[in-house]
């Protein structure tokens, strides 16, 4: 894995080890950020299922101003501090929290985990890219019912999912405007209504 464009183009990432992980592949990581080009400058975005951080890191070198990074694996934080490290990102421009995906949208709705520096809610961009057999219904419950508490105004929602796994076109405040699908993957875009 590598880093497309921008300030930390052409690092190279570690990578998840072994087969359990799927990171996003570069090339429909290049399709999601020509999408999101408009968006991007100043944003600040929620990488929820982490994984190795090529998401967000790939956010930053586009220019988001601030990058929270979630996943439940103690390693997979490892791994995302690591590719920071790597490609030098500034420390006070990101933060890396284990949590279960669910319970850090349930806690950070409720106003709670105050402990955190500066990836507070409202996000501007949030991508999330949980392992395809998961439950996604949780988290989209949570966006469902708390939309604004997650979400600015403009904000979007993006859910990697296998193209069979069909969602909804609607999650409370949210609406799906553009689905693209790549090979087994598929991107849905939601934003705020």
């Amino acid at each position: 894995m590598r880093v497309i464009a921008g300030q930390y183009r052409g690092r190279t990432l570690k990578s998840p080890p072994g087969m359990q992980i799927r990171p996003t592949s570069d090339r429909l990581r290049e399709t999601l950020f020509n999408v999101l080009a408009p968006r991007m400058v100043g944003a600040r975005v929620l990488d929820l299922c982490a994984g190795s951080g090529a998401i967000g890191i790939e956010a930053l070198s586009r220019g988001a101003s601030f990058v929270t990074f979630v996943d439940r694996v103690h390693k997979m934080c490892g791994l995302v501090e690591a590719n920071l490290d790597l490609c030098g990102v500034p420390e006070e421009m990101t933060e890396v929290i284990k949590s279960d995906a669910a319970e850090f949208l349930r806690r950070t709705a409720k106003g709670e985990g105050e402990d955190w520096r500066g990836g507070k809610a409202p996000w501007d961009i949030v991508f999330f890219d949980p392992p395809y057999a998961n439950d996604y219904a949780p988290v989209l419950d949570a966006f469902g019912g708390h939309t604004a508490a997650l979400l600015g105004a403009g904000g979007v929602l993006i859910i990697e999912h296998h193209h069979k796994n069909s969602l909804r076109d609607s999650l409370g405040g949210l609406r799906r405007w553009r689905l693209l699908k790549q090979g087994d993957s598929a991107l849905s875009f939601f934003e705020t209504v």
